[in-house]
């Protein structure tokens, strides 16, 4: 019984407990309620505001924000939860007003209940501020700070009343009330953090608020670095001094630099004697100056802290130049040689002797030989019998000493060179001759005597003539002669070392009255059948009746005497060709004929025949033969054969077309005639294809477009897949006036040699030639991309280079088309002739009988036109009474359709459009600007309107990408790939769901699936990806994103780095990579697994989007579009373009691709009805309105600036262009395009820090400063307002971002903060364009030491040296960092040759100038930029990077656009390129490089 009681009791006790347990954890439950309560706010339009809200409660309540009663989710509102979930920043940047005004509901939620409060959020736009209404007038700025070290964040504000100062820091409110005091807010409103920790880290804002409303600062990063130890480091040396030798009086500076820690104090000594005083020891770094050393010394430099004492020692020899040796001993000579011996005069050793030594006479000048060892020379290859002076120099380590005395010394005699001159024969009687002559050329030495040597036989050895000496003369006269007998005279002359060489012969008749031997008989111009003779008269005391002329040519056994009247040169005719033909020639008085002149012998060249055969041009059924042939009389028929067929063709034509040929056949065409008479045989072979069987359509004429000057065509469309390079629109007049059609061969047929002329002209000279209008002409060239469905005839405008000529009244034409194919050969098709049709008369002549059809078929028109206006009127008036804003819209519809009925956009407006594509017609580029300017007005409201009314007004499924097996092959579970456009890969055997990829097919202007939109890869569907390439025949991919954006990953890369990789079947080769500045080229090649095929695609990856928005301008984009676009092969497949999700930037680049060429065939743009094509295709396109309203701006500046970018090889046909004044202009294109520059002008907002107080003094001029989102930031000095600022500005260069700094002339009061910039920025390169002073103003100050070392700030620089160059100075300093001693070398080329006013006269010199700074950049230079400047820093130093840029872009790519790149410089710093002198000069400077690509060669 007494159990049964203890167990009750122990059972109403466990009761109990557990009831009190219950009752205590159901009353621990309870429902949210709110700790922080957001306030209403006012914020400023485009600023920030953050609404905060906290709950408590348990369990732990989950708060989150409403608008409107749904969850808030925008790009700009952005809602940031902490404490687990229980609190939640609702925070809005940039506001929008009227948008965002709204009142937002904080909703806190708990399984126990909800409670929710509001908050009302108003907007006031930036012009319209209250008084009184918040500023910042200091924000914190960027600040390192180590580990448990204080960091203060700086903030003031001013406002009425004086507004509070909060702080934010990660979007998340600031409360020192929770850091236990490490953390406080002075009165001052700074943030200070004491004992600073890694969790302190992170972007902090301070907003100051009253009741006029709130105003965020910009956000400054904090980093919490390691602490780093304070170590002590006894002294050491990192500039060791090094020991000189120098010329007696010569000066020399000696670096001493030492580190440590603590840093030692460095002095110099000579023996015991301090050269330092004590009070002026520096720290660190000592340069001992000696001036006017006349003694060696040893200098020793001590370095010295608490922690010990060293030193080092420098030895300053001082070296003379050597003495002069002894006077040179001639001990031997030789008539070409003099010996000489010298003594060497120095007691020190001497490094080698130079000897100098010229002939002495007035002009003479002396030659020099080097590097002799020895103290005896023989100097040789010299003159005989020639008076010399020689005198001898030493050298040793310093130089050159003083030259020895000199002495004279005449080398030795030789026989005579060469023969006496000009050798004389004259009759003075039956027996007796008077022979003369002239002093050898080369005596070389003195002339003892001559002889004269003379026979009746000149075939005997001259040992066997007779002989007559002569001395002192050079006349004689031989005597005893047989009378009226031929006699051959020879002279030589000769010295005591012996005899010179024997005259060429002279012949002679003894009997008085003959001619002498004609003088100087000489051959001239030789051809295949022809040799000019020419002479001089022959000596006759009787008048010359005639000249005997002998020729032959043994070879051929031919001989011919001539007799010719008086004259002095005779061009034989009908010789043989290739034969060796000798001539002699004698003169004929009354007395008889004289003697003949020595024989002269030629050979006859080639015969001429035709050469250098070729293939010109080859058309489907023709192909044209083009040969050299040299002016000729006489006919040259030879024969082609070809296919068992022969054409017979004189060469003098030089052309035959070959007809009746097959399309796309390979012919082999022989070429022969037999030789006959003096032509050689012709012999020659050459291959050619005819042009592949492609059908182009012949062109049609509009006859309803024709106007009374202009016809119009309807263009043929061509095949996507053919191999076309050009198309050329010809114009074939028929005939004039009256009369009958003469029969047309089929353009194929026609000789097109001529067309080819015009092609050729225009490609050498752009400037346009005048064309003959009575043969075929060329009227206007297209490429496929830019081929219109329509083209006026005779509108005189210019396509392509060709003038498209007015066509002349009454005349007949019938046109075709010509298309050039991508051959090398010179492949042409054509289309069939269109009918004939006469030109428009506005005058019309009288009609004759055959035109008396146009009473018929005049009245038939005239009733078929006014019908036609009924109609229209009655249409027009039905669509008013239905919907008056689609009045305008539909009446395009229907004009356009006629155009282009294949338009995609215009096939959905005519059948499906919704109503917003009917409220929003497309505009006309004339209207773009009015209308953009009417999308921004009120804060963009009507840009957000048009925007969020955008919708494709159907639904579609996405089936495919909600398979089970396909989910994971998405990036994003919302982005999906609607069904009925999505690219369906080929599947694999087997594998369910192997046909997907998240991926749909775009249309582009007037193209069905131009495009492809897709996510970027996941490493799962990389293999899909490049199957996908490979499948749909892609060779351009297009990627808006980059691997990484604020520490996410937005695609996969998906590429290999280097070498080969294989994605499923698909095997990807890299084989170049080319990295630019704002975008990047990689060229791939791809091979398929049993495939015998290899491709090339191209991937063009933009790296110039930002992490957040869009860009600031839209110049790189366009840049970037230009080059995906040339770079496309127009038979490619799709472009296949992506970005992360594949909708937003990838919509963005589809439709402004688009756009742009609708712009160029319509004159019109059409965004809103292709962004709701586009989301017809693939969900989301165009994903903000931020993106839509850069399209429209990429749109406007495209239209505004126009394409710029030419040829290389075009550029001084662009130039020409500009410099002309355009019809009703007063100014010239040049002039225009730099207006044109100046469009855009700068807000003020954008030049923040510039328009401190503390920074204006900064500033050399007031109206050029660096945007804030460009400029050049230095690191803050604590305490010191300002301090992060200089003038100065990042300019990307053409192959890397923020190549260049373009800064302004350093003042006085900057040239700290410039160094500063050098050192902080890593630059080690600085172009200065300008000197210190010009036109009597400062326009730089001096911001480095002359000759010794000078200190700004924390940087010792030091000169080490200086180049004066021809068009600039080169100087080398050494820049110390005095904080730790680290050291850099800084190289300042300064361009001397920019004159004062305007710019240099030639470009040569400048591009010379940038191209060695590059040089020396890439040798030298570290990675950091090169440092520009001028004196504003925009003028001169805009036109050196303009230059840099383009003069390299120009070698990569052979294209040009200086317009361009000013435009982008412009965005980065404003007002570069200033004159219009300065962009003319950039355009004169580019031409001038194009003849020399080797600048930056290494």
């Amino acid at each position: 019984m007494m159990a049964l009681q203890v167990s009750g009791s122990l059972l109403l006790l466990i009761f109990i407990f557990i009831f009190i347990s219950l009752q205590n954890s159901c009353s621990a439950l309870s429902a949210p309620r709110f700790t922080k309560i957001p306030t209403d706010q006012i914020g400023v339009s485009g600023g920030v505001v953050s609404f905060v809200c906290q709950a408590s409660g348990d369990p732990r309540p989950q708060v989150f924000w409403n608008k409107k009663g749904k969850k808030v989710n925008s790009q700009r509102i952005e809602t940031i939860e902490f404490d687990e979930g229980s609190g939640a920043v609702l925070r809005i940047q940039p506001l929008r007003a009227p948008r965002d005004e709204n009142v937002y509901e904080c909703v806190a939620k708990n399984t126990e209940g909800e409670i929710a409060t509001t908050s009302k959020l108003s907007i006031v736009r930036e012009d319209l501020l209250p008084f009184g209404f918040p500023s910042i007038d200091m924000g914190p700025q960027l600040k390192v700070v180590e580990r448990t070290r204080t960091a203060t964040m700086l903030c003031a504000a001013s406002g009425i009343p004086d507004p509070e100062i909060s702080w934010f820091k990660d979007f998340l409110p600031v409360e020192p009330a929770l850091s236990q005091g490490r953390i406080k807010q002075l009165r001052s409103g700074a943030l200070q953090i004491e004992r600073s920790e890694e969790t302190d880290q992170g972007k902090y804002e301070c907003v100051a608020s009253n009741s006029k409303g709130v105003r965020y600062s910009s956000p400054a990063n904090l980093y919490v670095r390691e602490l780093r130890e304070v170590r002590r480091v006894p002294p050491r040396f990192t500039i060791v001094p090094t020991s000189h030798e120098i010329m007696p009086g010569g000066s020399v500076n000696i670096t001493c630099v030492a580190v440590g820690s603590p840093m030692p104090y460095v002095k110099w000594m000579l023996n015991s004697e301090d050269l330092t005083p004590e009070d002026e020891m520096p720290v660190g770094r000592n340069v001992l100056e000696l001036n006017g050393v006349r003694e060696s010394a040893n200098y020793t430099c001590v370095a010295m802290s608490s922690l010990g004492i060293i030193d080092a020692v420098a030895q300053v020899i001082v070296k003379s130049l050597p003495r002069s040796p002894g006077t040179p001993i001639v001990t031997e000579t030789t008539p070409t040689s003099i010996t000489i011996t010298w003594d060497s005069g120095n007691p020190d050793p001497v490094s080698y002797y130079i000897i100098q030594y010229r002939a002495k006479s007035p002009d003479s000048k002396f030659e020099t030989v080097e590097s002799i060892t020895t103290t005896r020379y023989s100097i040789g290859g010299l003159y005989p019998n020639t008076e010399y002076e020689m005198r001898v120099s030493a050298v040793n380590s310093i130089g050159q000493g003083p030259p020895s005395s000199r002495t004279e010394a005449r080398t030795g005699e030789q026989a005579p060179a060469s023969p006496p001159r000009n050798i004389q024969a004259r009759i003075i009687s039956s027996s007796a001759v008077m022979v003369r002559w002239d002093e050898p050329e080369e005596p070389n030495g003195l002339i003892k005597g001559y002889r004269v040597y003379y026979t009746l036989e000149p075939s005997l050895p001259v040992s066997a003539w007779q002989i007559q000496h002569v001395q002192d003369s050079t006349i004689t006269t031989v005597q005893s002669l047989l009378p009226s007998e031929t006699y051959t005279f020879r002279v030589l002359a000769f010295t005591a070392v012996g005899d010179g060489p024997f005259s060429d012969p002279v012949h002679v008749k003894v009997r008085p009255g003959v001619p002498g031997q004609p003088g100087k008989f000489q051959a001239g111009r030789v051809t295949d059948t022809s040799v000019e003779l020419s002479w001089e008269p022959a000596f006759s005391k009787e008048p010359i009746k005639a000249y005997q002329l002998i020729y032959k040519a043994p070879e051929i056994s031919f001989e011919e005497k001539k007799s010719l009247e008086p004259r002095l040169s005779y061009v034989v005719e009908n010789l043989q060709a290739n034969t060796e033909y000798s001539f002699s020639l004698a003169a004929v008085s009354s007395k008889g004929i004289g003697a003949f002149s020595n024989e002269i012998r030629r050979r006859t060249a080639q015969a001429n025949v035709p050469r250098n055969f070729s293939v010109n041009l080859a058309t489907k059924t023709s192909v044209l033969l083009t040969w050299e042939f040299p002016e000729s009389s006489a006919p040259y028929p030879f024969t082609v054969e070809y296919n068992k067929k022969t054409v017979v063709v004189d060469a003098r034509l030089r052309k035959a077309v070959i007809p009746n040929l097959e399309p796309n056949t390979s012919y082999d065409f022989k070429i022969t005639r037999e030789s006959s008479g003096n032509m050689s045989g012709l012999r020659h072979r050459i291959h050619a294809k005819t042009s592949p069987r492609i059908l182009i359509r012949r062109p049609e004429l509009d006859h309803t477009r024709e106007t009374e000057t202009t016809l119009t065509l309807i263009l043929p469309s061509l095949d996507s897949q053919s191999n076309v390079r050009n198309i050329y629109v010809v114009v074939v007049p028929l005939k004039r006036g009256r009369g009958v059609n003469r029969q047309l061969k089929s353009p194929d047929e026609m000789d097109l040699e001529e067309l080819l002329k015009d092609i050729s002209q225009k490609q050498r000279d752009p400037r346009q030639r005048q064309v003959d209008l009575r043969r075929a002409y060329i009227t206007a060239r297209f490429t496929p991309a830019t081929l219109p469905a329509f083209f006026t005839l005779g509108n005189q405008q210019d396509y392509g280079g060709f003038d498209n000529r007015a066509l002349e009244a009454g005349q007949e034409y019938v046109f075709f088309i010509l298309a050039e194919l991508n051959s090398t050969t010179g492949m042409f098709v054509a289309s069939p002739y269109t009918d004939p049709v006469i030109a428009p008369d506005s005058d019309p002549q009288p009609l004759d009988a055959g035109d008396g059809l146009i009473w018929v078929v005049g009245p038939v028109l005239a009733v078929v036109f006014i019908i036609c206006i009924v109609i229209a009127i009655l249409l027009y008036k039905n669509k008013r009474k239905d919907s008056e804003p689609g009045t305008k819209c539909l009446l395009n519809n229907a004009e356009m359709m006629a155009h282009h009925p294949t338009d995609p956009v215009e096939m959905r407006r005519i059948n499906f459009q919704t109503p917003g594509m009917m409220s929003h017609p497309p505009i006309p580029v004339s209207e773009l600007p009015e209308h953009m300017e009417r999308l921004k007005a009120n804060d963009n409201l009507h840009l957000s309107q048009e925007y969020e009314s955008i919708d494709p007004g159907q639904q579609f499924t996405w089936e495919h990408s909600n398979l089970e097996v396909n989910k994971q092959k998405n990036r994003y579970a919302n982005v999906i790939a609607y069904d009925h456009t999505r690219v369906i890969l080929a599947p694999v055997d087997g594998i369910m769901g192997s046909d997907y990829i998240n991926a749909n097919y775009i249309d582009g202007y007037r193209k069905q699936n131009a495009y492809i939109a897709t996510q970027g890869p996941l490493p799962e569907t990389f293999a899909d990806f490049w199957r996908m390439v490979w499948e749909q025949r892609a060779a351009t991919v297009v990627m808006m994103t980059r691997l990484e954006e604020k520490s996410r990953v937005k695609c996969d890369q998906y590429w290999p780095s280097r070498g080969t990789d294989s994605f499923g079947a698909v095997q990807v080769s890299l084989l170049d990579t080319m990295e630019l500045a704002t975008f990047c080229v990689r060229t791939f090649s791809l091979h398929k697994n049993g495939s015998n095929e290899r491709r090339e695609v191209r991937q063009f990856q933009f790296t110039a989007w930002p992490d957040h928005g869009v860009p600031e301008y839209p110049t790189p984009f366009l840049a970037f579009l230009r080059r995906v676009k040339a770079c496309n092969p127009p038979d490619a497949g799709p472009v296949i373009v992506h970005c992360s999700a594949g909708v937003g930037r990838t919509g963005c680049f589809i439709v402004i691709d688009a756009m742009l060429e609708r712009l160029r065939q319509e004159r019109a743009v059409d965004v809103y009805g292709h962004v709701t094509l586009m989301r017809s295709q693939r969900n989301y396109m165009v994903q903000t309105e931020d993106q839509y309203g850069f399209i429209h701006e990429a749109l406007l500046e495209a239209v505004a600036c126009g394409n710029t970018e030419v040829a290389a090889r075009s550029l001084y046909a662009y130039i020409q262009t500009l410099t002309q004044t355009e019809a009703g202009e007063h100014v010239s294109g040049m002039e225009l395009e730099f207006k044109r520059l100046a469009n855009s002008k700068a807000h003020t907002s954008r030049f923040v820090s510039a328009n401190l107080p503390c920074n204006k003094f900064k500033n050399r001029l007031v109206n050029i400063m660096p945007y804030e989102t460009t400029r050049v930031c230095l690191q803050p000095i604590r305490g010191l307002e300002g301090s992060d600022y200089i003038n100065a500005s990042f300019i990307d260069g053409y192959r890397q971002q923020r190549a260049y700094i373009a800064t302004q002339g350093p003042l006085a009061e900057t040239t700290e903060d410039f160094w500063r910039m050098l050192w902080e920025h890593n630059s080690t390169i600085v172009v200065m364009l300008t000197k210190l002073r010009e036109m009597g103003r400062e326009k730089c100050h001096q911001y480095w030491p002359a000759e010794r070392s000078a200190r700004y700030q924390y940087f010792v620089v030091d000169p080490m040296a200086e180049y004066n160059m021809p068009q600039y100075i080169l100087r080398e300093f050494k820049v110390t960092d005095a904080r730790d001693g680290q050291s850099r070398t800084v190289r300042q080329f300064q361009f001397t040759d920019w004159p004062e006013q305007g710019v240099p006269k030639s470009g040569e010199g400048f591009i010379d100038f940038i191209g060695q700074v590059h040089k020396t950049k890439e040798q030298f230079g570290q990675d950091g930029p090169i440092t520009v400047h001028c004196s504003a820093g925009v003028g001169r130093t805009g036109v050196f990077i303009t230059l840099s840029i383009v003069l390299e872009r120009m070698r990569y790519e052979g294209a040009v656009d200086i317009f361009q790149t000013v435009k982008m410089l412009r965005t980065q710093r404003p007002a570069m390129v200033q004159t219009e002198d300065e962009y003319q000069f950039c355009y004169q400077a580019g031409l001038e490089y194009l003849g020399s690509f080797d600048h930056y060669a290494t």
